[in-house]
């Protein structure tokens, strides 16, 4: 029992929400206990709010990276505290400088995630300031200290926090990693199952789909990372991590990696139980990455009891077996396809077991930085968002048109809390319709949940010294929760404002007020999401599906000079590599989120999941090529496979210009770069490069036929 207490200890420590809720636990009960020490339970309110403001603005960095976030973020809450006290007290010129505020703000966020936090934290805090100053210039001109100190005295925490204790946020980063890796694992075994009445597509596609989680996942492991890269020679458990990042990708292009249909290997092989050998080896490496992902976050050493070592056993004797059956002719190409499989997942095995074991040569720790190096680069890039086309630019109008709204049914209806449809307004607002959706309604229940225990707690606590701890735990929980679980974190704040007006002696009539302004804000997010410049998946679909093939032939291309030059995995592959997943990603992503919009707003959806399919698959059989870099003797490429690889190139380049076009044409039988595919099925089994560049070439036509669907009727 003790050691189960303790295990779930540690893992909770390096948990990032946890450690959030922490920080926010250390900082309001300092708060909470310096006010009630003073009394100064009048002022403990602005100070508060200028917490949370700063946790908004909190990214994963380290201790030198979170000082100049935090300098940042003071900065942008001093410009807006004042930008609030100059419009006061007309309420025309507050709701334009709110405006413009939340449009420079929002494209801000061009610059990436510290700056889109930076900017969002800002916005909040304009919203509490101008909701604190009551219309009052002088009252705005006395909260604005009592804000800042409180940004100011959370961001000194977090700065003392992540000097402290910077591992933490990594382990959970790298565990989640290999969580969703083992979920990949997992569904991609069941790809192998020989049976011929499965549903293949529909399985294909959800992988396809929780191929964007882990690359989303890698990528976020990346960042965490690469904040914590210095200069200088990085200590131990940096490097063990980085190795365990670097594995997480080999294991990512292995586990990606496929060398010939699944249903033509079921179909050579439907009496040899080969392929359920190979089905056991990945679901028990699914399970060793799920083992491995609990030993990081519960910082303990992964165990197995040598399974894995068994099924690869088993599964070589099923393919020796199938060796000394003397295969027809036509099964030499799937039983070629069938061993390189096995030497795949052979390999796989050996990559899980050097991720796990400590130690080891260092690897090369370069990283790309994606962050604006000069005032020009950060200006370059903002610049390039201006016009109507970039999502982002929309969503910042968006963003402001729905603040007036809310600002003008504020002002009309003489709402006293009116200001909390502003707040509802910016917590629900995203980029696209589905995720507004979805917030606006996470925001209601949590509004409801969140008042229903408010009322609970003044009841049950009636003591104010009781009731001010329990604001102080439940922003701790609204700061822990609001990344991960916003119907819980807006429970949180809901109750945190219940009990801090009843405090107040202000509590009359503020249920039935919160109730409807949380409505009338989530109303007008959605409905701004909707008609104001949405933006429908179906417009960006055909963009990302064209630069998804541009990316492949970028992968492609060093690919094949790994061949030539032989296997380096330095930082050329590894950016070529990632930048394939991530577009894969992207396209799976907003195929995901098209299907959760109006039916009348989306493409034809049967052929964008048929084409998100086939592109994953075409990664997948370059993935193939990447993951046996080294296995094949490094030379010039010889004149049949340089032919197939220039002319898969020039396909994927071509469609890809098809895809951009402004209008798809509709009624056609054959796509551009469909004739560069055709491979020669008459000639017998070629090398692992040639037979994969023609299994990728294979899916050229089909791919042109779906994007040519694209726009056609339902």
């Amino acid at each position: 029992m003790n050691d189960h207490w303790i295990a779930n200890w540690k893992r909770a420590l390096n948990h990032e929400g946890v450690i959030r809720g922490a920080q926010a636990l250390l900082a309001l009960g300092c708060v909470l206990a310096l006010g009630w020490q003073a009394e100064w339970q009048d002022e403990l309110m602005p100070v508060v709010l200028g917490v949370l403001a700063s946790a908004f603005t909190e990214t994963d960095d380290n201790w030198s990276g979170r000082l100049k976030a935090q300098l940042l973020s003071l900065g942008a809450f001093a410009l807006v505290a004042a930008a609030v006290w100059a419009a006061l007290p007309s309420f025309v010129t507050l709701a334009a400088v709110l405006a413009l505020s939340a449009f420079v703000l929002t494209m801000l966020g061009a610059l990436g995630e510290r700056y889109r936090a930076i900017a969002f934290g800002a916005l909040v805090l304009f919203i509490y300031t101008a909701l604190s100053a009551q219309n009052n210039r002088d009252q705005a001109l006395e909260v604005a200290p009592y804000l800042l100190g409180g940004a100011a005295w959370y961001g000194l925490v977090s700065l003392c926090w992540a000097a402290a204790w910077p591992r933490p946020t990594v382990r959970h980063r790298l565990s989640q990693l290999y969580a969703l890796l083992g979920e990949y694992l997992r569904l991609k075994a069941q790809l192998l199952e020989p049976v011929s009445d499965i549903d293949l597509a529909g399985r294909r596609l959800q992988l396809a789909l929780h191929n964007g989680r882990v690359v989303d996942a890698l990528n976020a492991t990346k960042e965490s990372l690469l904040s914590r890269l210095g200069s200088g020679e990085p200590p131990a458990w940096m490097q063990e991590a980085m190795r365990q990042y670097l594995a997480a990708q080999d294991i990512h292009e292995r586990v990606s990696s496929s060398h010939e249909s699944y249903a033509v290997l079921a179909e050579a092989f439907p009496r040899s139980d080969a392929l359920y050998r190979c089905q056991r080896v990945l679901s028990v490496l699914g399970e060793q990455a799920h083992k491995f992902a609990r030993a990081i976050r519960d910082r303990s050493r992964a165990q197995h009891a040598g399974t894995t070592a068994r099924a690869i056993e088993d599964m070589q004797s099923a393919m020796q077996f199938l060796d000394a059956s003397q295969a027809a002719p036509a099964l030499q190409r799937p039983l070629s396809a069938l061993h390189a499989l096995g030497d795949n997942l052979t390999s796989l095995a050996s990559v899980f077991a050097s991720a796990m074991r400590h130690g080891g040569v260092a690897p090369d720790l370069s990283l790309i930085d994606r962050k604006p190096r000069s005032l020009g680069e950060a200006w370059g890039r903002v610049r390039a968002q201006l016009n109507l086309r970039s999502p982002l630019m929309r969503h910042a109008l968006r963003l402001s048109l729905a603040l007036l709204v809310a600002f003008a049914v504020m002002r009309a209806t003489h709402d006293p809390h009116g200001y909390w449809i502003l707040l509802t307004v910016v917590f629900t607002s995203q980029p696209h319709f589905a995720a507004t959706l979805s917030r606006a309604v996470q925001r209601a229940v949590g509004t409801v949940v969140g008042l229903a225990l408010g009322w609970a707690l003044i009841r049950l606590f009636p003591g104010a010294l009781l009731q001010a701890g329990c604001m102080v735990l439940a922003g701790a929980l609204f700061i822990g929760k609001r990344q991960t679980d916003l119907r819980g974190a807006t429970a949180a704040i809901t109750a945190l404002v219940l009990l801090s007006f009843h405090q107040m002696g202000m509590s009359q009539g503020v249920i039935p007020a919160r109730l409807l302004d949380a409505a009338l804000g989530s109303a007008i997010s959605a409905l701004a999401a909707w008609l104001v410049l949405p933006n429908w998946q179906a417009r960006q679909l055909p963009h990302l599906a064209a630069q998804a093939l541009r990316a492949q032939a970028g992968y492609l291309h060093e690919i094949l000079l790994q061949y030539q030059d032989g296997k380096q995995d330095h930082l050329a592959y590894r950016l070529a590599r990632r930048n394939a997943h991530n577009a894969d990603a992207a396209l799976a992503n907003a195929f995901g989120a098209m299907r959760k919009e109006p039916a009348g707003t989306r493409l034809n959806e049967a052929a964008c999941a048929q084409f998100v399919v086939l592109s994953h698959m075409l990664l997948n059989f370059l993935s193939a090529l990447g993951a046996h870099r080294g296995e094949i003797e490094v030379g010039r490429l010889d004149a049949p496979t340089r032919q197939v690889a220039e002319q898969l190139q020039q396909g994927l380049q071509s469609l890809s210009q098809l895809l951009e076009q402004p209008r798809l044409p509709v009624v056609r039988r054959s796509a551009p770069g469909a004739s560069t595919a055709a491979p020669d099925d008459a000639l017998e089994a070629q090398s692992l490069l040639l037979s994969q560049l023609r299994l990728a070439s294979r899916l050229l036509p089909e791919l042109g036929q779906q994007a040519l669907l694209f726009g056609a009727p339902r």
